[in-house]
């Protein structure tokens, strides 16, 4: 089978090494509109248990991973100079380009050449190919250019929000709300290596009128992030990588395929940067469409088994995304709370999580929140 990939992230780069490593007779073409070490962002961040999900299928990966990767056991929210913590909530965290340049030195032990800096600009350039990975993200090119074939919708958020990076590792994944006299502010921030960590900042849409950052540089937005957040930093500095806010997309299509066409990762659908799953999204596509192609006898048989296989997964998940979203897009009223009433709010706020399982997952944290509620 002959096999185009369109885009060089995780769920591109994993479904070419996996169908590769699996089929060494079949011929895959990756391309890749950027440079092999470019990317945008800092560091990525997976829930639960990493990268667990791979171990019985992929161990060789998983164990070159690993060893990148930094990881904590609680979440830490400050809010008005108070913090509490919240046990059992289990993330692990590598730098985005650390990822990409490992799942390339996999892709490359197949013996797939990727073409860099090569940018697809129609699938007419595509003749010739049994099936055509759209693996091209959010702005993918082939679901912009068969919107209707694939039902696809894209809607945005009204938070704004600038991904940047700082030199302070910070112990935990932590969440760091702060309120001004102009506006409302709140940072998501962990380490992705030892003295490395991802620092995104997120505002309403009415702070980022009242501060005016429609009008404003990267470097002057930045200043003002630093300002804000100057006692977290604690003296270190943000740093940006094309660190322009942004209104978080959320797309989705109904239908995942479209003639020998398949989208996959953030050109399918995309999950909100609070529950810390986008990459694992894209690469369990990645292994659910392989499957797929395996298990049937045709192409077109394969595609549909992967939507629907996989949809139903997808779907819950990134409806609690939504949820959770939606907690952050109400921030600023949910800062008025006390800081326990505050943290109850927060871990709740995707709707997966009762008092019976949040007892058992954080026993410490909701001894602490009963006792203070004068509960039992």
């Amino acid at each position: 089978m002959r096999i185009a990939v369109i885009g060089g992230g995780p769920a591109g780069l994993y479904f070419a090494y996996l169908w590769k490593k699996r089929h060494p007779d079949a011929e895959i073409d990756l391309f890749e509109q950027n440079a092999a070490g470019a990317t945008w962002g800092f560091g990525v961040v997976f829930s639960e248990q990493a990268l667990d999900f791979l171990r019985a299928d992929d161990p060789e990966t998983v164990d070159a991973i690993t060893p990148r990767m930094e990881s904590w056991k609680n979440i830490t929210l400050n809010l008005r100079g108070e913090s509490v913590e919240i046990d059992g909530v289990g993330f692990s965290s590598i730098g985005r380009l650390a990822l990409l340049t490992i799942l390339q030195e996999r892709v490359r032990s197949t013996g797939i050449a990727p073409r860099f800096d090569t940018a697809v600009q129609s699938v007419d350039e595509l003749g010739g190919y049994d099936l055509i990975v759209a693996a091209d993200g959010l702005n993918s090119m082939v679901r912009r250019g068969h919107g209707a074939a694939f039902g696809a919708s894209v809607t945005h958020s009204t938070n704004k929000f600038a991904w940047y990076g700082t030199t302070k590792a910070f112990a935990t994944l932590s969440q760091t709300f702060v309120a001004t006299d102009i506006g409302c502010f709140n940072a998501h921030h962990y380490r992705y290596a030892k003295d490395m960590s991802t620092f995104l900042v997120e505002c309403d849409a009415a702070t980022w009128a009242a501060y005016g950052f429609a009008g404003k540089t990267i470097e002057e937005s930045q200043a003002i992030c630093e300002q804000v957040f100057s006692a977290t930093l604690d003296g270190h500095k943000l740093i940006s990588n094309k660190s322009v806010w942004r209104n978080f997309p959320w797309i989705w299509n109904e239908r995942w395929s479209h003639g020998n066409m398949v989208l996959i990762g953030d050109a399918l659908h995309s999950a909100h940067f609070s529950i810390g799953s986008g990459t694992r999204l894209a690469i369990e596509d990645a292994i659910a469409l392989t499957k797929a192609l395996e298990a049937e006898d045709s192409i077109a048989a394969a595609l549909a088994r992967y939507e629907s296989e996989r949809k139903p997964i997808v779907k819950k998940l990134v409806t609690a995304a939504r949820t959770s979203a939606d907690w952050y897009e109400h921030f600023p009223a949910h800062m008025q709370r006390d800081l326990m009433d505050f943290a109850y709010s927060y871990i709740t706020r995707s709707g997966r999580i009762d008092d019976a399982r949040l007892r058992a997952m954080s026993p410490g944290f909701m001894a602490r929140y009963e006792a203070a509620k004068g509960r039992s």
